[in-house]
């Protein structure tokens, strides 16, 4: 057996972990190991630390359009001084949306095809003003949607959309509007994100805290019941139309309708997953019929508004 020198027995007796701490700190250090009859210890390799690291799972990073700052504004088309409308084609980009392989259907390029069939019809009305969140094949993040249609002052917020589930067949057109639920959390973010200034419609928003929640719920409650008024509305035009389900109007969470002060709706034209509902959101007459849908529901909208003024 290898016998230590006085040096190495001094420091083993002063620090008995010395010879570990030794491998830790020189990394590639072999030292002799009594218990081992003198066989050099391997390196760091050997350490459990060191073998987790390099066995650690490789990660893939998939790139992600970044949040658009200051996009800029669409046209607006129509006389001056009618009610704004925006329509929003809901996916785009990298962003396919629901897909239908056997029909080669991307719900991003149907719900555009759709935005610019209801657009053309609205405008042809003569009785409002349109603008498209986009008119081309582009990912706009969901904030940032409603966040043009806020910048435009609209007086109404449609985001087109094309249903879709794995199993089944199910047929029909939806309308969902804001939840009462999560209304409350995305009213206190918007106070905080926008510091209390100018959020609703001009007004100022007190330096209390409670006074700008309640201001802004007040106003997020009204939104939300002219939301759900209009979605009645289209699902009355749109029944002897187009196929709807029985039950039109839901209520959801969705991020593209948490506007506080401008009625929104997100309108789910059909079913891409299902042959019939994608063979006509797909045809020139489906698109059509969908558009005089939401002309007719809009008309019946903004002349019950003016009577109210």
């Amino acid at each position: 057996m290898a016998r230590k020198s006085d040096g190495a027995r001094a420091m083993t007796a002063r620090r008995p972990g010395a010879r570990w701490s030794a491998i830790a700190a020189a990394g590639a250090m072999v030292l002799a190991a009594p218990a081992c009859g003198g066989v050099p210890l391997p390196q760091l390799d050997f350490l459990p630390w060191r073998s987790q690291r390099q066995a650690a799972p490789r990660k893939v990073t998939v790139p992600v359009p970044p949040v658009a700052r200051g996009v800029r504004l669409p046209r607006v088309h129509g006389a001056a001084g009618r009610p704004l409308v925006v329509i929003d084609a809901g996916h785009g980009g990298v962003d396919p949306g629901a897909v239908n392989p056997a029909a080669g259907l991307r719900e991003k390029d149907v719900t555009l095809k759709i935005a610019r069939a209801i657009r053309d019809a609205l405008v042809e009305s003569g009785r409002v003003r349109v603008a498209l969140t986009r008119d081309d094949d582009r990912f706009i993040v969901l904030r940032e949607r409603f966040g043009i249609a806020r910048r435009l002052k609209a007086d109404l917020f449609i985001s087109v959309h094309c249903d879709s589930v794995g199993t089944g067949t199910p047929t029909g057109a939806t309308a969902y509007t804001l939840s009462d639920v999560a209304s409350d959390r995305e009213a206190a973010r918007l106070a905080a994100r926008e510091n209390r200034a100018d959020v609703i419609a001009g007004v100022t928003l007190d330096r209390d805290p409670d006074v700008s929640s309640i201001l802004i719920d007040l106003t997020q409650r009204e939104t939300m019941n002219a939301s759900a008024g209009f979605a009645r509305l289209l699902g009355r035009e749109a029944r002897p139309l187009i196929p709807t389900k029985s039950n039109f109007h839901r209520t959801a969470s969705l991020m593209v309708l948490k506007a506080p002060d401008m009625p929104s709706i997100l309108f789910e034209t059909g079913y891409i997953s299902t042959a019939a509902d994608a063979a006509f959101l797909d045809s020139d007459e489906g698109r059509e019929k969908i558009a005089e849908s939401v002309r007719r529901a809009v008309d019946v909208y903004f002349a019950r508004r003016m009577a109210e003024r």
